[in-house]
């Protein structure tokens, strides 16, 4: 089993959204924890002005110190989102990390393009004796090209799209189908890598059909969450990425005619249900936590 495996199994399971907090927000970071999203995420990039940075970083520090390692925790996975690797602030992050051996379970990794932004985070987070899961925030058009070698950095265990930076880079804005090319080649290319892809964040607080919609987009292109950034987001998230009842009886129906037909393509209902129709339905099953992934294999890494 490889080392991120854990936690993309309780990701496949329906660990399917992430609330963002403010690592300048301290007094938000318990309820962010236990606000029922799969992934607390302490920023300490974008959403910290320059002047607070290292007040948040001390901030985020006292909160990891005080919960201790996230998979210890019955609410979220605890991660923390650092400032870019090859800026002073994201430098600074890491080492206030490593020198206080204060490792969340997921490091975000933000203006990822190429393995190396990956690499260098790796071996500062190796050397620890628990080591974070480290994701890649792929966020420009450049980190689009570059998707191949980003997949096959050691130790990635998975991808966030970025609209907000990639919209900004791309001279384009950040709709529905200005978004499709980059979500879908972001989605497949994981897919390819056996990494799990998560979505941007939805912007407009009060419009939550559009967030229903653009969450429900991404659960068809293949994410396996979204971000959020206010916990009224969370359940329409959650929502959007669990398979319905009618999904569920579907699946079922197809593993139980694959089963009788002892692996030979059969019918149901005059539709033939053949070997990728049952993985698909075995894959359903399992991150509805009704069945496991029998005769599914995961795909291979790249490299």
């Amino acid at each position: 089993m490889s080392q991120v495996q854990p936690l993309r199994d309780r990701l496949g399971l329906g660990r399917s959204s992430w609330l963002v907090t403010p690592g300048a927000s301290p007094g938000r970071f318990a309820t962010a924890a236990d606000s029922g999203a799969d992934v607390a995420l302490l920023d300490l990039e974008d959403s910290v002005p320059r002047p607070l940075k290292d007040e948040a970083r001390t901030d985020v520090l006292r909160f990891l110190r005080r919960v201790g390692q996230a998979e210890n925790r019955s609410s979220a996975i605890v991660g923390v989102r650092v400032n870019a690797p090859d800026t002073l602030h994201g430098l600074e992050d890491l080492t206030g990390l490593a020198e206080h051996s204060l490792w969340p379970a997921l490091l975000l990794v933000p203006k990822v393009e190429s393995a190396r932004d990956v690499e260098l985070v790796s071996r500062i987070t190796g050397e620890s004796t628990a080591p974070s899961e480290v994701w890649a925030l792929i966020e420009s058009p450049r980190a689009l090209q570059n998707l191949t070698g980003i997949l096959r950095a050691p130790r990635l265990a998975g991808v966030v799209f970025g609209a907000a930076d990639y919209a900004a880079e791309a001279g384009c804005k950040i709709t529905s189908r200005a978004m499709w090319y980059p979500r879908a080649m972001l989605a497949a290319a994981a897919a390819t890598a056996g990494l799990p892809a998560v979505d941007s964040p939805y912007f407009s607080l009060p419009d939550l059909d559009g967030l229903r919609r653009e969450a429900e987009e991404a659960a068809e292109l293949g994410f396996v969450g979204k971000v959020a950034i206010h916990p009224a987001q969370l359940p329409v998230i959650q929502a959007a990425f669990r398979p319905s009842q009618g999904d569920l009886d579907a699946a079922r129906a197809v593993i139980s005619a694959a089963d009788a037909a002892d692996g030979a393509i059969t019918t149901i209902g005059g539709a033939m249900v053949g070997p990728p129709i049952v993985a698909a339905a075995r894959a359903l099953t399992a991150r509805a936590g009704q069945g496991p992934a029998v005769g599914r294999q995961q795909p291979a890494r790249p490299g």
